[in-house]
């Protein structure tokens, strides 16, 4: 979608706009949109690097200070091509069916195995990993339920509570001790809040989505059965 009306796209108009920021290659991405573009690849890698990640963050025992650190690298590697990838389906529009599955399978996959490993080592309550977790696959459903009428955008809300779970489970996984230990538990505790703020508001925005999309496609059904019984009436006279 670029944005510009349809009838404005072939009038007078067009002649003297400017280009859009990004051209050819916003040009070349408007028109391919394919599946296989950077973007989707970007989520694909951070698919595949959930398992490499589960198997560091174990490594050893799962107490290792080095395999620890490694382990981070590999999530925030994952964290990143989240931000990217995002960014450039935006830009480029390069949003496809895939991406909008994929992409956030791919959030919840490496989120919910940095959780589960953690909650199994012993270091982060059982609790804090079934409410953030929970509220993830919540919203899943909930995207599936109004995905026909429209696509909730990501609220800053959304984004800050992504920003701390990813930091949050970040010092988690490496090996801190002493204040930075004591830290990375209220920086959960503030990951754990904004999860339940943004998820409740997130059901909010879902119903209303869902309510305007089923009011607007009986106001669609009436005005075709009008136009077809006014169409009905003219040819029997």
């Amino acid at each position: 979608m670029t944005g510009v009306p349809a009838s404005a796209a072939g009038g007078s108009g067009a002649q003297g706009a400017k280009p859009v920021r990004g051209g050819k290659l916003g040009a070349a991405a408007v028109n391919q949109a394919s599946v296989w573009n950077v973007a989707n690849l970007l989520t694909v890698i951070r698919l595949l690097l959930v398992p490499g990640f589960v198997m560091l963050l174990l490594a050893d025992g799962g107490y290792d200070p080095a395999w620890r650190a490694w382990a981070w690298a590999a999530f925030a590697v994952a964290m990143i091509t989240d931000l990217f990838d995002g960014h450039l389906a935006r830009t480029y529009n390069l949003v496809t069916d895939f991406g909008k599955i994929a992409d956030p399978i791919a959030d919840k996959a490496i989120m919910g195995a940095a959780l589960i490993c953690l909650s199994y080592l012993g270091d982060l309550p059982w609790w804090v990993t079934g409410v953030i977790l929970g509220r993830e696959l919540a919203i899943t459903l909930l995207r599936f339920w109004v995905i026909r009428f429209g696509v909730i955008p990501a609220s800053r809300g959304g984004k800050m509570k992504t920003l701390w779970q990813g930091t949050a489970a970040g010092m988690y996984v490496l090996a801190l001790t002493g204040p930075l230990a004591t830290l990375r538990f209220w920086v959960m505790a503030v990951a754990v809040v904004l999860t339940v703020v943004t998820g409740l508001d997130y059901v909010r925005q879902a119903v209303v989505l869902r309510r305007l999309g089923l009011a607007e496609a009986r106001e669609a059904a009436a005005a075709s059965a009008a136009a077809s019984g006014e169409g009905a009436r003219e040819s029997a006279t």
